[in-house]
């Protein structure tokens, strides 16, 4: 495992900063093989109720579009995401020890759906610092949906539009710059930074890893958010509310993904 070293990282501190955004290398690509296999774990998994499983519908079929709330059953996730550099960098990011707040892993398969713009930040109740990280299961280029970003606009939230999202009159006067990681890189960003992702176009998946840090000085409420995201859904399912044909899988309305129709 590599990590970014410290006399570099005062730079990476202030781009961060400054742009709302930063790609680090943490991780050789045995390890980036590692994190892959593990991955494949979790995909693997069945709806055991446990864990989170949302699935899509595709031209391929139904598939698999996000598992999260899944460190407490995968020991080698949970060191992952819950100590070493990636707990590390997010505290140093954020200015002090950090804590897991949230964890998914969007899969988006070959034909997956992506994401509209939108600012993090507005579907995390209960906390006012906090960031994020992508971590590139596998290659991401602008073909299969790779993240993109908005610098230096990550001071002050935009009004939203009724799905929660970015409008369209805002989205298009914004500078939107793609990211393509490759395989076990790490892309921080703002939960203020701007963002959306493209559908996967390609015939490979490209799947990632998102979790998501708050400072420590807030207290640990990954709990909480759970279960304020578990009793929405639930309310939602029983509600029976539509959301124009697509599926919701976040607290805001943004992936574009369509329901599976039972």
């Amino acid at each position: 495992m590599n990590v970014t070293a410290a006399a570099n990282f005062d730079d990476q501190i202030a781009f961060y900063k400054h742009n709302g955004w930063l790609i680090t290398d943490l991780f050789d690509e045995g390890f980036a093989a590692s994190i892959k296999s593990w991955v494949d774990d979790v995909q693997s998994w069945d709806d055991s109720g446990q864990w989170l499983n949302h699935y899509e519908a595709t031209e391929h079929g139904a598939q698999k579009c996000r598992t999260e709330y899944f460190t407490p059953f995968h020991q080698s996730l949970r060191a992952l995401l819950c100590a070493g550099p990636m707990l590390d960098v997010a505290g140093k990011l954020l200015g002090e020890p950090a804590v897991l707040y949230k964890e998914k892993i969007n899969y988006k398969l070959a034909g997956g759906a992506g994401w509209d713009a939108h600012q993090d930040a507005p579907a995390y109740p209960f906390l006012d610092q906090h960031i994020s990280c992508m971590v590139a299961v596998d290659d991401a280029n602008q073909e299969n949906g790779c993240l993109e970003v908005v610098s230096q606009h990550h001071h002050e939230l935009i009004p939203t539009d009724s799905r929660g999202c970015i409008p369209d009159s805002v989205v298009a006067t914004l500078d939107w710059q793609p990211v393509p990681l490759r395989a076990g890189q790490t892309l921080w960003f703002h939960s203020r930074t701007p963002h959306r992702s493209g559908d996967n176009k390609s015939t490979r998946n490209r799947r990632a890893m998102y979790p998501t840090y708050n400072a420590a000085s807030e207290g640990d409420l990954r709990e909480q958010y759970y279960a304020k995201k578990r009793s929405e859904f639930a309310q939602h399912q029983q509600d029976g509310a539509e959301n124009n044909g697509r599926v919701q899988i976040s607290l805001i309305d943004d992936f574009r993904g369509k329901p599976v129709t039972k």
